[in-house]
């Protein structure tokens, strides 16, 4: 299936820079997929450019771990694997935990607004059926929790699991049958906020990353048997 996605010029950012977001890109919302093959000519040819940024975006797309190296074949996007994902999702449920109790003391009346906000945004933009959308809303819900726990090093940390976040947020917002379960746990989380109920919001946060595991499992095994 040819891929759709284009290089976006930017006049601030050097060649390589663009051509290495615009791969990235794809890659992190599965529009080039796990397994498929980066083929410099193809891809040159595609988006216009030299072999020579799509070289350099390749060896940065390596460096993250969304590329890898295979002998006799090449680069190709790297696999969703299920250690990779337990890996990350322990790190982010610790992280996201801390976060809400966080909040629960220090989250503004004016955030508190937002986070509201927030909510129903992401509630409108799952009827768009855009997983892109949807996963744009959900990601400015969190970091609006992340942000107002006031804690410099918790957000960097965050702010570096993003990128691989976001890929596997990506396999959960595709199942539509999951965006329910969504909005009342982003509600429970506003909730607990609300009262500043850390217990129970630290229970939301944890069924919510739970539950987010087992869906994105779920559909890499779907994925996986469609394969097969």
């Amino acid at each position: 299936m040819e891929n759709n996605f284009q290089v976006n010029a930017d006049e601030y950012l050097p060649l390589r820079d663009v051509v290495f977001n615009t791969l990235r890109q794809a890659i992190l919302t599965g529009e080039m997929k796990p397994g498929e093959r980066l083929m410099e000519i193809h891809l040159a040819n595609k988006l216009g450019v030299s072999r020579t940024p799509i070289r350099e975006a390749i060896r940065k797309l390596e460096l993250e771990g969304l590329v890898i190296m295979i002998p006799r074949r090449g680069a190709e996007v790297a696999q969703i694997t299920w250690k990779n994902l337990k890996d990350v999702l322990e790190v982010r449920r610790a992280l996201d935990v801390l976060a809400v109790e966080l909040a629960c003391d220090r989250m503004t009346q004016e955030e508190l607004q937002e986070l509201f906000g927030a909510c129903e945004k992401f509630a409108e933009a799952t009827k768009t059926k855009n997983a892109r959308e949807i996963a744009q809303a959900d990601v400015a819900l969190h970091d609006l929790i992340v942000v107002s726990s006031r804690n410099n090093r918790l957000i960097q940390l965050v702010n570096n699991l993003a990128e691989q976040m976001y890929r596997y947020r990506f396999e959960y917002i595709k199942d539509a049958s999951q965006h329910e379960r969504l909005i009342q746990e982003h509600n429970d989380m506003y909730q607990s906020i609300l009262r500043k109920d850390k217990e129970f919001a630290a229970r939301a946060v944890r069924k919510h990353i739970d539950n987010q595991e087992e869906a994105i499992i779920r559909q890499l095994q779907l994925e996986k048997d469609s394969r097969a």
